[in-house]
């Protein structure tokens, strides 16, 4: 399974789909992917999402129905979009949503694997910045 674009693909085509909530974006490798703006947004590449290093990620909930609001262009390697959650710090690379495309299934699969294990579900809102709830990153 592809992780990153074949050497020479780059991004084709970007649309945004509001109502579906989904980026459609096309590559000159001829791949096409729908990635849902609830996956961006929980596989954030931001440090706010990935954290400072491994194992201190922070588990994204409540973003079934976020909307990317705005979508930035930065330089000729990626795109920085604005949640309507008001997150907007991740750089989103070529190489980044190629991956996010390619391997969404995986994706999914892994992100409903880590919400049983952490006993959240999928549309409970995030705890308060500073709040102490189990499976949102708490040690205890």
């Amino acid at each position: 399974m592809a992780s990153a674009p074949p050497s020479g693909a780059s991004p084709q085509s970007i649309t945004l789909h509001g109502r579906t909530r989904v980026l459609e974006i096309g590559f000159s490798d001829g791949r096409q992917f729908r990635i849902p703006f609830e996956l961006m947004r929980v596989y954030s590449p931001s440090a706010e999402v990935q954290g400072h290093g491994p194992g201190q990620e922070v588990l994204q909930t409540g973003k079934r129905e976020v909307e990317i609001v705005t979508l930035d262009p930065v330089g000729n390697y990626a795109v920085q979009p604005r949640f309507s959650d008001g997150h907007d710090s991740g750089i989103f690379s070529w190489d980044y949503l190629y991956f996010l495309g390619s391997q969404q299934d995986q994706l999914w699969a892994d992100y409903q694997r880590r919400l049983t294990e952490a006993g959240v579900d999928r549309d409970e809102p995030m705890p308060p910045a500073g709040g102490h709830v189990h499976g949102h990153g708490c040690k205890h």
